[in-house]
């Protein structure tokens, strides 16, 4: 079987710089086309940017042109800034391209919502309904079958993977649902800004976009689709810490009704049962950062406080990793028909 030809737009982020890594190891693909989200003067040799793959990767990083990125591949992979790829997904879906979009493009079903929480018109609003949601957890029969897949948000993925299951066996309210997440500086991008300064960042700790950031919406409207009982609200407050990867989110559930911790977890098994992923740590083990770092695990923990008819759960992972490239690469395999672990275990 020949291998399959895979396309990077965007490939000089921290996320495209981990799907690189992830794919130079992966045994049915070959990279053909990396392409930077700004314009170049001249094409780069990838070695010459990131000197960790000389000898391994001998592809240039030139400046993105999609009728070029479209011939290279049969899949493009777009890691670029949000906007972006909607003005392109067209053409690539037109060449008869299957497109795994990182950005937030293709994320929420509702064009008015988009706008809403991107500040930007969509368009492209009739590719947002056919885009599959790239949760693998929970629309794996979705993803088999698309053309086009919205990879979710990083901290989307842990806050969705953490209630899901709750949600569906009806153990948890659908409301007042409180979501504390704290993320590592390769979550805001490869940038110069002065708060990210190492001056800035270093021993310090803060809150941005409280209550306003856009994975809220896109954990609503998945988490809506989880039972029967329709929307669900949520309070979202994240925050930058000073660490290079890695999120760990903890979430705050109140409880429907009298449960037991073996009623959770049997929550959790039934919902993750076929999800290589997913690890449910023991009872007292809570899971740190450097548990997941560089993997594309999920690690969860909880605690059932029945006195006070609450449930808290704690969702670890690696923002580069489960929280964008890897979680690409997993919708990658399912795609192709492959197993989901295929390149991720290594």
């Amino acid at each position: 079987m020949s291998d399959v030809r895979v396309a990077i737009a965007g490939a000089t982020g921290y996320a495209g710089e981990e799907l690189i890594r992830l794919l130079l190891t992966h045994p049915t693909v070959q990279l053909t086309c990396l392409a930077a989200s700004a314009k170049r003067e001249r094409p780069v040799p990838a070695s010459e940017l990131y000197p960790r793959f000389a000898r391994r990767l001998d592809l240039a990083i030139e400046s993105l042109d999609v009728d070029r990125l479209a011939r290279s591949c049969d899949i493009a992979l777009l890691v670029l800034p949000h906007g972006m790829s909607m003005d392109l997904v067209p053409t690539l879906l037109k060449a008869g391209r299957i497109v795994i979009d990182l950005a937030g493009d293709f994320r929420l079903k509702d064009p008015a919502i988009f706008e809403r929480w991107y500040g930007k018109t969509h368009t492209q609003p009739a590719l947002l309904q056919e885009a599959a949601y790239g949760l693998p957890e929970l629309e794996a029969r979705t993803i088999r079958e698309a053309r086009l897949i919205a990879n979710p948000g990083c901290y989307a993925t842990a806050a969705i993977l953490a209630c899901a299951p709750l949600l569906r066996a009806g153990l948890v309210e659908r409301d007042g649902i409180v979501v504390d997440a704290k993320s590592g500086l390769t979550g805001t991008g490869r940038k110069a800004e002065p708060d990210l300064l190492f001056a800035e960042m270093n021993e310090n700790l803060w809150a941005y976009k409280v209550n306003a950031h856009q994975h809220a919406p896109e954990i609503e409207q998945a988490l809506a689709a989880c039972g029967a009982d329709g929307a669900v609200s949520l309070c979202f407050v994240p925050h930058v810490v000073p660490l290079n990867r890695g999120i760990f989110s903890t979430i705050y559930l109140r409880l429907s009704r009298d449960v037991t911790r073996q009623q959770v977890e049997e929550a959790y098994r039934n919902g993750y049962r076929q999800a290589p992923f997913v690890r449910l740590r023991p009872e007292h083990q809570w899971p740190r950062i450097r548990d997941v770092e560089g993997t594309n695990y999920c690690d969860l923990a909880f605690l059932v406080d029945g006195p006070r008819r609450r449930l808290i759960v704690t969702a670890v992972l690696d923002n580069l990793v489960k929280g964008a490239a890897g979680q690409a690469v997993q919708n990658l395999n399912l795609r192709m028909g492959w197993p989901e672990t295929t390149g991720l275990l290594s």
